[in-house]
């Protein structure tokens, strides 16, 4: 069995949709740090698990430096983003992301 893992940071502004107050409805900023985990028993044509720049592809390209609630069609929290995340990479069975060093979500496939 192979894994592959990438880490990557976005900055990324969202507000979250509650039902109860919190300052978290107001629009806010993140560094959010990701770690994509991507696992296979047999490596592709080109001797990969998923290729490292096709992950930051599919994450930076098109949540860095965005509002989420923009990008994304539900409740960008973390929770909801690892999800997400682990449904457009390839073989990505494992998804942490993290909007501070207190603070992770994770998603894991099972």
């Amino acid at each position: 069995m192979y894994t592959v893992v990438k880490t990557l940071e976005i900055s990324a502004a969202h507000s979250l949709t509650l039902d109860y107050g919190s300052k978290c409805e107001n629009l806010h900023g993140h560094n959010w740090k990701i770690r994509v985990f991507c696992r296979a028993e047999e490596l592709d044509h080109n001797g990969m698990v998923t290729d490292f720049t096709l992950i930051k592809r599919k994450i930076c390209d098109r949540l860095d430096h965005t509002n989420l609630n923009d990008v994304l069609s539900f409740n960008p929290t973390a929770e909801n983003m690892a999800r997400w995340i682990c449904g457009e990479i390839p073989n990505c069975y494992r998804v942490e992301v993290a909007e501070s060093l207190d603070n992770m979500a994770v998603y894991e496939k099972g």
